[in-house]
């Protein structure tokens, strides 16, 4: 892959005029610190990557913005990645000039420490996953599975997931009509063992 990217390019140049040396300097400055960075454009802005996402930047109305992906891990001895900073999506604060940015020498340090992260494969830690809220399951449903057994054997082993999609779309019908004809859908394809979106699945 190309160090710099196009893209990147044609982003820096639809910027405000206020934002162009900002970001142009803080390309500079990235690439400086670790001339093995990529470019790339990552939810319509620009990344800097080495062995996985290290950076990025973005331009504003009004400010630009300048994050590091593993932030948390980063050594701060100069303060910089304030929580409070955050709020403008990046952790160097609201950018309005190259004078809000770090000095030359500091921000290349940081660059280079969250591309030694990188290099040494540390990662962030994972969230832990959010305790599932226990399925509430209406008697009509409940009564209609006990009467299909096929359905209920089925119903049983489906997952978490593929039990919610069933009863949301069947509770949440407009209609009594509506949630009859679903019901009766439901526990067909059920008994045949399907999800709710089997159709779209591959």
């Amino acid at each position: 892959m190309e160090k710099y990217d196009p893209r990147v390019d044609a982003y820096i140049e639809q910027a405000a005029a206020f934002a162009q040396p900002i970001l142009k300097h803080i390309r500079k400055l990235v690439h400086l610190a670790c001339p093995e960075l990529i470019e790339t454009m990552k939810w319509s802005f620009p990344h800097f990557d080495y062995k996985g996402t290290v950076c990025s930047m973005a331009a504003f109305k009004s400010h630009c913005a300048f994050g590091f992906w593993k932030s948390k891990l980063l050594p701060d001895p100069h303060h910089l990645l304030s929580e409070e900073k955050e709020q403008a999506m990046g952790q160097l604060g609201r950018i309005t000039a190259i004078a809000d940015l770090p000095e030359e020498s500091i921000f290349i340090t940081y660059v280079q420490n969250a591309v030694i992260l990188n290099k040494e494969g540390i990662k962030l830690e994972k969230k832990p996953a959010s305790a599932k809220i226990e399925l509430v399951i209406p008697d009509y449903f409940a009564r209609s599975l006990a009467e299909a057994p096929a359905a209920q054997e089925h119903f049983d082993q489906f997952s978490y997931s593929q039990k919610k999609e069933y009863l949301e779309w069947v509770v949440e019908a407009k209609t009594e009509e509506t949630r009859q004809k679903r019901l009766a859908t439901a526990l067909e394809w059920i008994a045949e063992g399907k999800s709710r979106n089997w159709k779209y699945q591959r």
